[in-house]
């Protein structure tokens, strides 16, 4: 299928459940007071859109074992409402100036009402998950419930090692250590713990889940890698902060292969900027890192993995998938490592 062909499938599925999602959110986002100071701010970012890849997964894997798309609405709910929850964490330990084209929370708001957002809108994610089981069942209920827990223990670890590395700067990080880090921090939350529950309602638990982490971290990491080399390359359509990521200090595999392939003194002057916090940062610094990435052709390095990534998971998703009747789940499922590449 053509590259244009890919993207018109993926984006009208995305189309509809996005609107199911959105509709489904109203219920999940209370409009009592305090709006002010609470209420408001925790609907902001769901209310400035974004793809829900993450839902769609759920919901189109559920629907690919034979489950109807309201069967896996209530959890791909719960996946939006902690998706955002996190992002507004991120922002904030990430010190980020935009989301989604617009000042991050903690900028328009401060830090301590923007935290205290995040924190509730994670609790409020329990709430669909619970109400499973009056359309799923109890077992079931319980059983994405222990999921979720799997998916929170991985997706923090993966969160401090990432702070953890700008925190003491370290330096001395190699493509294994960084798929590591994505596999935890990325992927369980975006890609296999979606991909996961959706097994589970379709399939009434009479699959083996282990089966699909690969495909998940395939999928998982190869949009990581474009999310990294869209922050260096986007147009304007692009809605988050151009070079925020070097602004920030994190070690996307452009930077690490960067670290790997520059002369010694060039190692030290980046280890120098980057032992500062970002505020102490300066224009000029950051220009000199991206002339950096681009001398030692890491954004091509970059892309050649996220392809290969991308190929690795179209694989295990036709070994995963051989026995199981055409259908257009089958096939949005089959066209996202594509998609995930390409996306601008």
């Amino acid at each position: 299928m053509s590259t244009g062909g890919t993207a018109s499938l993926v984006e009208t599925m995305f189309g509809e459940y996005r609107e199911a999602i959105r509709a489904a959110l109203k219920d999940y986002l209370p409009s009592r007071e305090p709006r002010r100071y609470l209420y408001d701010l925790l609907a902001d970012y769901p209310r400035r859109g974004g793809k829900m890849m993450r839902p769609s997964l759920c919901i189109a894997t559920a629907c690919l074992f034979g489950a109807r798309p309201g069967d896996a609405l209530q959890s791909a709910v719960a996946i939006e409402l902690l998706h955002n929850a996190l992002l507004i964490h991120d922002d904030i330990e990430d010190g980020s100036e935009q989301r989604r084209g617009l000042p991050t929370l903690h900028r328009l708001h401060g830090v301590p009402l923007a935290l205290n957002a995040g924190d509730t809108l994670t609790l409020l994610s329990l709430r669909p998950l619970l109400e499973n089981r009056h359309t799923i069942g109890e077992r079931l209920t319980i059983r994405i419930i222990e999921e979720t827990e799997r998916m929170a223990n991985e997706c923090a670890e993966g969160q401090a090692i990432e702070l953890g590395w700008r925190r003491h700067n370290v330096t001395e990080i190699d493509d294994g250590d960084y798929l590591e880090m994505v596999l935890k921090k990325t992927c369980w939350l975006a890609t296999i713990y979606p991909i996961r529950v959706g097994v589970l309602i379709g399939s009434g638990d009479s699959v083996e889940l282990d089966r699909f982490a690969r495909f998940g971290f395939f999928l998982g990491a190869a949009f990581q890698i474009q999310d990294d080399l869209l922050n260096l390359v986007a147009d304007r359509r692009y809605g988050k902060e151009v070079d925020g990521d070097l602004w920030e200090g994190k070690r996307t595999l452009m930077l690490i292969h960067a670290f790997r392939e520059s002369a010694s003194e060039e190692r030290s002057h980046l280890s120098q900027i980057l032992r500062r916090p970002r505020e102490r940062r300066t224009s000029a610094e950051v220009r000199w890192m991206r002339k950096l990435i681009d001398k030692y052709g890491c954004i091509d390095y970059a892309r050649r993995s996220a392809n290969r990534l991308a190929g690795a998971a179209l694989h295990e998703y036709s070994l995963l998938t051989s026995g199981l009747p055409d259908s257009r789940y089958k096939t949005f499922l089959s066209l996202m490592p594509t998609w995930v590449i390409e996306r601008n």
